[in-house]
């Protein structure tokens, strides 16, 4: 390799590619991002949705020594790429939210000892403890960071959790940072690379442009007509994207009532089923999956032949990310997106609805906090199952205004909401130790399990701790059933405060819980944001009613690629062709009429079956050509 990469190559990336992948050659981009992080440069790539953004730092991670940690939210596409990386003999790990602290601290270990290649982490994980203390003696050569566009406040889906990655930049000095993402715009970009401290900007940015993927708009009131006539006409599966939990299962339930094989995928659903329902549509046992926006992240399928937006997205970059998922393989594929005027106007009311007054901000902060019953001046550092649909119901309030204040919240640095997965029980004792021989309630089992859990845990009187329910009840001799309903009556008793284990999402508490009136909500930020979402809101009404431009020429201008030229695949670009061709058919028929005779303009539109209209424009046309002329009578002759 080439002298002036900053890291030692232990082998040549070709090599790695090949060796690992089964690959002679590197797509487009790939290679010119590897080299420019082999050479010691923060980079920030910006690469479509299925452009291989993944080989860009698993390659160079198996090229030189030393750790490559990669943060990314999406903790399904952490356990796919890591299981990926395991069957192909390559030592990875994940950590987050979902694992015990024996796990995590194991992982870590190991991570420090230099026996993995590749740590997979979650944004939230950089605060703690566990991971801070044992990085400073980790080898770290690449920092990735995936989602990259979550670090900017003016990126659609800002996470302040991503804004503690430029404080490892210290512990990690000669690391060299690789940012990814697959949406955003000049404003972002340069804001990405502002916030991890890049010495200076480097972008390398591929296409935007997807050739085998034909967008189309369609302005219709039978939605359902529009999506059978695609499941009907288009051989292979497919998503349907639809903006509620509800409509996901009403439409799954139309569409298998009218024969097809359908189901439908939210986050509401447990698991299990959600895994279940994922590998039916992996397998093609399914022609099309109905869901919200939280399937498709960590999904990899190459070979899905189309997806349809049922409802307007809020952003062209969630278009573009959801719409992308289609025809990864490189075979014609169709992104079609169905909507009505109600759309239009159910999004301006929704982007309304997500800046509600600052002073209704702090009073669903004070809800929240009391619902997750935590004091003043209690809560910081610690973590809480939330689940905000109970919260809404019991509470009363609309979910869109409580999640649009948990993101102004969120920005404001009081707390920070994850993503939806599984959580493992987390107990702390509330008791003395001393008060725990007094227990005298669930007999000897109750005994058995309190043991095992001293046994096991350390800090169980001071701090919330992950436990395994499996291996409490393992160790104690008891079934798990029964463990889980020791640990209940143990919270009814108060001995213990418990969560459960869950697959709700979790609220941490970044500072203690503050009295309402010192909640500060900045009103620049909060302008600033409202301005830019209306921005975007414009932006995706000008996509579906623009009939004049062609869709991916749209795209890839929004995303700052100017030198475009027209897909010729999407509806507008079929559009204008057709129309190329009824122009050339009318010029070809005036042509032929005045070859016998001499015409004047109304006798041409009553002789050709066309709009008059568009006969008068074809007339003038072949008039500025030059390949006709009209007498001072009116009467049009070929010119010769």
């Amino acid at each position: 390799m080439n002298q002036e990469y900053k890291h030692r190559v232990a082998a040549s990336i070709d090599e790695v590619l090949s060796k690992w992948w089964g690959y002679s050659e590197f797509r487009p981009m790939q290679r010119e991002i590897i080299e420019s992080i082999l050479s010691g440069h923060d980079t920030l790539a910006l690469m479509p949705t299925g452009g291989g953004k993944s080989l860009t730092f698993q390659v160079p991670a198996l090229a030189v020594e030393g750790l490559t940690i990669v943060i990314t939210p999406l903790i399904a596409l952490m356990k796919d790429q890591v299981d990926n990386l395991r069957r192909r003999g390559i030592s990875a790990v994940a950590v987050h939210s979902g694992l015990d602290q024996h796990r995590i601290e194991a992982a870590l270990d190991n991570c420090a000892f230099g026996d993995v290649k590749l740590l997979y982490l979650s944004p939230e994980r950089l605060a703690t403890e566990a991971f801070r203390l044992r990085l400073r003696r980790m080898n770290v050569s690449f920092v990735v960071v995936d989602e990259a566009h979550c670090i900017s406040q003016w990126g659609y889906d800002f996470r302040p959790s991503y804004l503690r990655i430029a404080e490892i930049r210290q512990m990690v000095p000669n690391a060299t940072f690789l940012a990814l993402t697959a949406s955003a715009t000049d404003v972002v970009a340069r804001d990405i690379m502002k916030q991890l401290g890049f010495g200076e900007e480097r972008i390398l940015r591929t296409s935007f442009s997807r050739p085998n993927l034909s967008y189309v708009v369609r302005k219709t009131s039978d939605k359902l007509e529009q999506v059978k006539r695609v499941i009907e006409g288009v051989v292979g599966t497919g998503i349907i994207y639809a903006d509620t939990r509800e409509r996901c299962e009403e439409l799954a339930k139309k569409l298998k009532d009218e024969g097809f094989k359908a189901s439908f995928y939210h986050a509401g659903l447990p698991a299990l089923e959600r895994s279940m329902r994922q590998d039916e549509w992996r397998r093609d046992e399914l022609d099309v999956i109905v869901a919200t926006n939280a399937f498709g992240m960590g999904i990899d399928k190459s070979d899905v032949r189309f997806v349809i937006h049922y409802s307007l997205c809020d952003t062209l970059e969630a278009y573009y990310q959801e719409a992308g998922r289609a025809g990864r393989d490189g075979k014609r594929s169709y992104a079609l997106l169905l909507y009505d005027d109600n759309d239009i106007l159910r999004r301006r009311q929704i982007l309304d609805a997500e800046f509600p007054p600052i002073e209704e901000v702090k009073h669903i902060y004070e809800r929240i906090a009391n619902f997750l019953q935590i004091p003043i001046g209690d809560g910081q550092g610690l973590s809480f199952s939330f689940n905000i649909h109970e919260f809404c119901i019991r509470e009363r309030i609309f979910s869109s205004r409580v999640r649009s204040a948990i993101s102004l919240l969120e920005q404001n640095g009081y707390l920070t909401l994850t993503d939806e997965h599984e959580q493992p029980a987390r107990m702390m004792f509330e008791c003395s130790r001393d008060s725990l021989y007094s227990v005298h309630a669930g007999g000897n089992d109750m005994d058995l399990m309190l043991r095992t859990l001293l046994r096991k845990y350390d800090g169980l009187f001071s701090h919330f701790r992950t436990i395994n329910e499996l291996e409490v009840a393992a160790e104690a001799g008891l079934s798990h059933e029964r463990v889980h309903e020791l640990m209940k009556v143990l919270w009814r008793m108060r001995i213990i405060r418990y969560i459960p284990a869950n697959n709700s999402p979790m609220l941490f508490f970044d500072t203690e819980r503050l009295p309402t009136k010192d909640i500060y909500i900045s009103p620049t930020t909060y302008q600033q944001r409202r301005e830019l979402m209306i921005e975007r809101y414009n932006s995706i009404v000008q996509y579906v009613t623009n009939n004049d431009d062609c869709r991916s020429r749209t795209i890839e201008r929004y995303f700052g690629d100017q030198e475009t030229k027209p897909c010729g695949v999407c509806d507008v670009c079929l559009k204008a062709r057709e129309s190329k061709r009824k122009i050339a058919a009318i010029e070809t028929a005036i042509i032929e009429l005045l070859e016998t005779e001499v015409l004047d303009i109304k006798e041409i539109t009553q002789r050709i079956d066309a709009a008059p209209d568009l006969v008068v424009d074809v007339v003038d046309r072949l008039i500025c050509l030059e390949k006709i002329s009209m007498s001072l009578d009116g009467k049009l002759k070929i010119n010769r």
